[in-house]
């Protein structure tokens, strides 16, 4: 947001936050001057702070994560949706939409609850899209809250390298494959009192991870569950739960177990007293568990280490083929793998330039990179504030500038952008896709001028690891192509988290070759199921827009934005010049403030946050300060400019002495003429938006097109003496001019409010008529029960069979009678909210407005 936007941001997590309170601030979310930015997890934690806070706006990226909110079992969904009730909302996400519907209508229930009805009524009325009526009303229903851009379409704009594929094979060390066969079997047994029995399904697929990530990272698990038995054994309860210890080396466990529910039944650790039998077990598991860790402990070398640098030697000669950096980032899901493979690659030709990026970078190594680049931009805009943004801005422009190879745990494939960087280094291949986009999304995205080289390791004598990588590659066409995985391929799956639970269940559960065959061909085909021909077009039609459209759209916006903001740097400099005369430099890029133009500040940062020294403009390099109309000391320049009084002077305009050519004001040479500005600032709808009048007209009696009198200001010029106001008839003109574009601007506004109650009226009555689907439903269901029961109760051979379902045939009658009350209710609830739809309305409509006269020139022209 900084460097692409220019926009200040505060970022909150726990030290800032806590800093702040202890600073006196009360309310750390709420400021006037800058984007709050946290995670979802801190936003949960401080659910209060963020429903009081006052909100223009809430962005919420990887937003699918909140798709299954309409179920009460999603705690941080319904937890953020409570808090940001009445908020605007903007959600982000690449992968909307799976094969179920619902997850659509949780997103949009998110930003509207009113956007549908109940849960039950849309199941029934979307559940047949093969219907054209049915596809088309849910379309229309969807395009006020769902826009669209796939790559493809953004292609001819935004230029994509392609993804080449380079796979290593190797084959484990004898002692390897014993120790990943003694921990399998380990793992498949029934009863294991290492592993919580609620967590045990997450808990096997981390230690599946870790086992094939390396012997060390397996060898501290085991130790770490057997010294937890044999302070169960002593009835003692550990400090941490097992998930929290495992996550100090396997990250990414955190975020996954959002996604793995814990079973009933899970008893906390130490809380059930031990039998004589239950300590014999323990003690055996105990032994287990010790000659495992003996096993993996005596294993020094991994032939998969021995195989990473083979496979770099080979990715670095295609890189120097390509023409790219010798530079690869090296990704694996455990903290203690990263460590040996940096003792591995410390004891090869690629010693120098090593970088380590993970949760907490609180290596020698990481703390003296940062160290070094605090000293380096301090007092520069580059330094946040937050060390955890600091430290990962710090690593990766090491790895930029000086480095060679970064190994990265899980929490280098969000969040950082290494177009630098060609080579991606798969170490550890997560079963969840789009963790496997995700990182080499880091690499392979805008901006990258080489083909990517994404490497990935295999082992030979692992049949299933072959049958994982074979869907990864062929399935899901991850590592190959220009896009890699297509938007199609990866909407169709939506959560990675189910594809990875069947591949754990798989390793779980099956023992023999034969077993894994048949589970991972019975997967293959469900996701050919999936990923086919009729949901990915029902999927595109139904959420994307003509591509024809979108690039239409984005070649219009490229080329405006560009113009725009030209245009705009080129004032906001002009306008710099004008005011830091005697107090600046300037210079091609930008300028040196050599001494402060407000003197009550005297260029302090710690007083009027207007540092002295170098200015640039955005999109330029070097350790200037990034000047930009947000920016303190542009703020303060264009305040006190436009306090300035300005009497009515002639101004000399020369067009000869401009670089370009302006035809429309060639034919006013020689001529002289009056011009005036207005601010013209309208109240609508609670939105108020100022808009700039320029009128301009020539002693000729001519009258200046808008555009055509505000370019006289590109043009050199001097101001001269003051002048006596313009004739009256001069005056009219001017205004009459000012009263057509003030007319124009109100009727646009107004058009624009008929829009938007057209369309809330719309949603209100899609929403009135779901309730009555949904009501109907149940009323029409009822009348069928009702002619049952009495069909009953005339057919009954006794009296007290009679009186039962004559009782029945009056309660159903009742539910009825209340059903139908409902239906009343729901549609008196329209009507009262259509009613203060309408009066918020004609409250707003009422436009508000003001004009504000700026200035009036004399102009001449030469």
């Amino acid at each position: 947001l900084s460097e692409k936007f220019f926009l200040s941001c505060k970022l909150l997590e726990s030290r800032s936050y806590n800093q702040e309170i202890k600073a006196g601030n009360e309310r750390p979310f709420e400021t006037d001057d800058a984007v709050v930015i946290c995670s979802y997890q801190f936003a949960r934690a401080k659910a209060n702070d963020v429903r009081t806070a006052p909100w223009d706006i809430v962005v919420i990226d990887e937003a699918h994560r909140l798709r299954n909110v309409y179920k009460s079992s999603n705690v941080i969904a319904n937890t953020l949706r409570n808090a940001l009730s009445g908020v605007p909302k903007i959600l982000l996400t690449a992968t909307p939409l799976q094969n179920s519907l619902l997850e659509l209508y949780g997103l949009v229930s998110f930003i509207d609850e009113r956007a549908f009805g109940d849960l039950q009524s849309f199941r029934e009325q979307f559940a047949n899209l093969s219907q054209e009526q049915t596809f088309a009303s849910l379309k229309n229903r969807l395009a006020p809250f769902c826009h669209r851009t796939l790559r493809r379409q953004v292609l001819e704009y935004v230029p994509y390298t392609k993804r080449l594929p380079v796979l290593q094979e190797f084959s484990p060390e004898d002692d390897e494959d014993a120790l990943y066969h003694l921990v399998t079997e380990y793992l498949q047994r029934e009863n294991l009192q290492a592993l919580p029995v609620g967590q045990r399904t997450l808990m096997t697929l981390v230690l599946r991870k870790l086992l094939a990530s390396s012997t060390f990272a397996i060898a501290g698990a085991l130790t770490t569950m057997s010294n937890r038995l044999k302070a169960k054994v002593r009835e003692k309860t550990p400090a941490k739960s097992l998930a929290d210890e495992l996550d100090e080396d396997y990250e990414s466990l955190d975020e996954t177990a959002e996604e793995w529910p814990a079973a009933d039944g899970q008893a906390a650790d130490g809380e059930e007293v031990l039998t004589p039998a239950d300590r014999a077990a323990l003690e055996r598991e105990i032994a287990d568990l010790d000659e495992f860790v003996r096993l993996a402990v005596s294993i020094t070398h991994n032939a998969k280490g021995r195989a990473l640098l083979v496979a770099l030697r080979t990715a670095f000669a295609h890189a120097t083929q390509l023409g790219a950096a010798q530079k690869a980032i090296i990704f694996t899901e455990s903290r203690r793998t990263q460590e040996y493979l940096q003792r591995v690659l410390e004891d090869s030709e690629f010693a120098m330039g090593i970088v380590l990026f993970n949760g907490s970078n609180s290596d020698k190594g990481s703390k003296k990179i940062y160290t070094d680049w605090l000293a380096r931009h301090t007092g520069t805009d580059r330094v946040t504030g937050s060390r955890t943004a600091d430290m990962r801005s710090a690593l990766v422009e090491y790895f930029r500038d000086e480095g060679r190879i970064m190994i990265a745990t899980e929490a280098g494939a969000e969040g950082i952008n290494l177009q630098f960087c060609s080579l991606v280094v798969n170490y550890d291949l997560p079963w969840n896709p789009q963790r496997v986009e995700q990182r080499i999304g880091r690499c392979h995205r805008y901006g990258q001028k080489h083909d990517v080289v994404v490497v990935n390791f295999l082992n030979r004598e692992n049949e299933a690891d072959q049958r994982v990588y074979e869907l990864l590659a062929e399935k899901f066409q991850l590592f190959e192509g220009v896009f890699g995985a297509s938007d199609e391929v990866l909407g169709a799956i939506e959560s990675g988290i189910e594809f990875e639970k069947r591949i754990a269940d798989i390793y779980q559960s099956c023992r023999k070759p034969v077993e894994i065959k048949r589970a991972f061909d019975q997967l293959q085909l469900e996701l050919s199921t999936q990923i086919n021909e009729a949901m990915t077009r029902t999927r595109r039609q139904l959420l994307e827009h003509f591509d024809d459209e979108v690039t239409e759209k984005l070649r219009v916006s490229e080329e405006k934005s560009k113009a725009i903001l030209n245009r705009f740097e080129r004032h906001l400099m002009k306008l710099s010049q004008f005011e830091l005369s005697g107090h600046a430099r300037f210079h091609e890029a930008g300028f040196e403030l050599l001494s402060s133009p407000f003197p009550e500040t005297d260029g302090a940062p710690d007083n009027g946050a207007i540092p002295l020294g170098l200015y640039e403009l955005p999109r330029r390099s070097g350790e200037a300060h990034c000047y930009r109309l947000g920016h303190p000391l542009a703020e303060r320049l264009v305040n006190r400019a436009k306090a300035r009084e300005l009497p009515i002077a002639e101004i000399g305009f020369d067009l000869s002495g401009h670089v370009g050519n302006v035809h429309a004001l060639q034919a006013f040479i020689g001529q002289s003429g009056w011009l005036a500005a207005w601010q013209f600032s309208v109240d609508s709808l609670g939105q108020p938006e100022d808009h700039l009048l320029c009128a301009a007209v020539s002693d000729s009696g001519v009258e200046f097109d808008e555009e055509i009198a505000c370019r006289l200001f590109n043009l050199p010029g001097a101001v001269g003496a003051t002048v006596d106001a313009p004739p009256s008839h001069v005056s009219d003109t001017l205004q009459t001019f000012q009263q057509r574009r003030m007319t124009k601007i109100t009727a646009t506004i107004s058009h624009r409010n008929l829009q938007f109650f057209q369309d809330e009226v719309t949603k209100l009555d899609g929403w009135a008529d779901d309730l009555k689907v949904g009501l109907e439903r149940e009323i029409k269901e009822l009348d069928r029960q009702i002619k049952e029961a009495r069909r009953g109760a005339t057919a009954a051979l006794s009296l007290e069979e009679k009186l039962a379902g004559q009782k029945q045939v009056r309660v159903l009658e009742m539910q009825r009678s209340q059903k139908r009350r409902s239906l009343f209710d729901a549609q008196d609830e329209v009507d009262r909210r259509r009613e203060e739809l309408i009066e918020a309305i004609e409250s707003k409509l009422k436009q508000n407005s003001a004009l504000e006269e700026l200035f009036c020139v004399r102009w001449n022209l030469k």
